[in-house]
């Protein structure tokens, strides 16, 4: 018969040398595993002694604790009636709130009354725990980033026509080839199941009732099997984020390789290194996990391992390797542990093409100058996605409508020779709309189904995409158009946007043909 132990049996192993956690109703023993931790001993040690499993279950897909720890790892059961009251609950304690739940009081208290995103946000934000608000809120520094991605949208004037019949109106476009009925699509966004229990499965549960694209993340909180099964009809992407451990990469490739819901392999490259996400890092979970630890250069503290990098892509090793825990503050920062930042034009790609042969879309360009050299990887690259990561990697990086006015502005062949995307601050249909006007195919939605599947699961993701839906239609009608394709410039008045558009001159050598000839000698 296997052995019970007590809350105050647990305690007495909350070291390096003997590390005790209970998850699930029992006891493990992690001591072997804690250097093998992906995102470092340091985050283990400080839930040692203690029931883990409200911290472990939602960032961490089913299955994993069976492939990460031996069955002899599992020392015996747990008795939960010994825990003492401090071992509550968040939820029971109150602890879990957030300065922006406190405010969110006369917020709609249901999916039904919810109008518009902010409303869907309001209402999760009461919900949802305090770590996965300060996760999906962060964003770099002091915001400036996250912040104009929204607001640089009303500076963009619709031109709507009159005397049209708008009786009709269709909302349906293709993106990479492939049919979909609504021009926005879900992007990347990890840990799906800290607001919900549904997560990522739950979120493509929505996207299949109205039609959407959905790009699982890298970080997912479920696996991608999990959220593909039964969707055959449906289209998806699946997020990339190159391991310093190459290997890793090659083999979650050639997982996906066996999945043929997933059409393309969406690279990220906007955050080679986790920003600096004070909400994030602010929120305590376990006693202070992420409060406690100390302020890091984001190599320093993990998201560059130092692994030795796979021999096939030959990557230049960095000359200097900084010294560092593992585990610096915050769900994101532990999320990159491992992540590679050195990937280049020049060897990634390369070694992408061996062991895929999904088309590629890069996620994260904010210069027109690599929109540019990405078009001439084409038709490996089929698509770039204008990001700054939601503002979540370096603060008062440009907005990606202002790229997409560089690219306008300086090369503008890049709209026909690749697919150009564009994510971040979408808060309504008419931003959705001036979006496609000025040349994006298609527009991403990040926080907002996060926030969505954390109001109410599947039915919050689905009332996300309904009001966007609802908004994108009427903005189309208002402006006396019937489908996406003939949206065009002529529908919106942009030039107090064009203002604080990058002026700098085409190119590293100035104009199209330099920087082609620039290019060309990097490459």
């Amino acid at each position: 018969m296997a052995q019970t132990y007590t809350y105050d049996e647990v305690q007495q192993h909350r070291s390096a040398e003997s590390c005790w956690v209970v998850l699930y109703g029992n006891v493990y023993d992690v001591t072997h595993f804690l250097p093998e931790h992906p995102g470092g001993a340091k985050i283990i040690l400080q839930l040692a002694g203690t029931d883990a499993t409200e911290e472990y279950d939602p960032i961490h897909p089913p299955g994993t604790l069976e492939e990460s720890l031996p069955a002899k790892a599992k020392i015996g059961a747990f008795d939960a009636s010994t825990l003492p009251k401090s071992e509550k609950s968040p939820e029971e304690t109150g602890a879990t709130k957030s300065p922006a739940q406190e405010q969110a009081d006369d917020t709609p208290g249901s999916l039904e009354e919810c109008l518009n995103l902010d409303d869907i946000e309001a209402l999760a934000t009461k919900k949802i725990s305090r770590k996965a608000w300060g996760y999906y809120y962060s964003a770099g520094d002091d915001l400036v980033s996250k912040t104009l991605n929204n607001t640089v949208y009303r500076s963009i004037l619709m031109r709507p026509r009159v005397f049209v019949d708008c009786t009709r109106c269709d909302t349906s476009t293709t993106l990479l080839g492939h049919k979909v009925d609504v021009p926005f699509y879900v992007s990347p966004a990890a840990m799906a199941r800290l607001g919900h229990p549904d997560g990522e499965a739950g979120i493509a549960k929505a996207c299949g009732t109205y039609g959407a694209m959905q790009i699982i993340s890298n970080n997912a909180s479920q696996t991608p099997e999990q959220v593909v099964e039964g969707k055959e009809d449906q289209v998806f992407g699946w997020q990339l984020y190159v391991q310093m451990e190459r290997k890793k990469s090659e083999d979650m490739l050639e997982r996906i390789k066996k999945l043929p819901q997933i059409k393309f392999i969406c690279l990220t490259l906007d955050a080679p290194v986790p920003g600096k996400r004070e909400h994030d890092e602010r929120t305590k979970s376990g006693g202070g996990v992420a409060a406690n630890e100390p302020v890091r250069s984001a190599v320093q503290s993990g998201s560059a391992s130092t692994t030795k990098p796979h021999p096939e892509e030959k990557s230049v090793r960095l000359e200097e390797r900084l010294e560092g825990d593992d585990s610096a503050g915050g769900v994101g920062k532990a999320l990159f542990a491992g992540t590679a930042p050195d990937l280049t034009w020049q060897t990634t790609l390369p070694w992408l093409r061996k062991h895929t042969d999904l088309p590629i879309v890069l996620k994260g360009l904010q210069t027109h100058e690599d929109a540019y050299i990405a078009s001439l990887h084409a038709p490996q690259v089929q698509g770039i996605i204008l990001s700054n990561h939601g503002g979540r990697a370096l603060d008062t990086a440009p907005p990606s409508i202002h790229t997409l006015l560089e690219i306008r502005k300086y090369c503008p062949e890049v709209l026909t020779k690749i697919e150009v995307f564009v994510d971040g601050g979408i808060r309504r249909g008419t931003d959705v709309v001036k979006a496609l006007c000025l040349g994006a195919k298609g527009v991403g939605l990040g926080r907002a189904p996060l926030f969505g599947n954390g109001a109410g699961g599947v039915a919050g993701v689905e009332r996300v995409l309904e009001i966007l839906k609802a908004e994108t239609e009427t903005a189309m009608r208002l402006l006396g158009v019937e489908g996406v394709g003939e949206l065009g410039p002529r529908h919106v008045n942009a030039r107090a946007v064009e203002r604080d558009v990058f002026d700098g001159g085409a190119g590293a050598a100035g104009g199209v043909e330099g920087l082609g000839l620039w290019v060309q000698s990097k490459l």
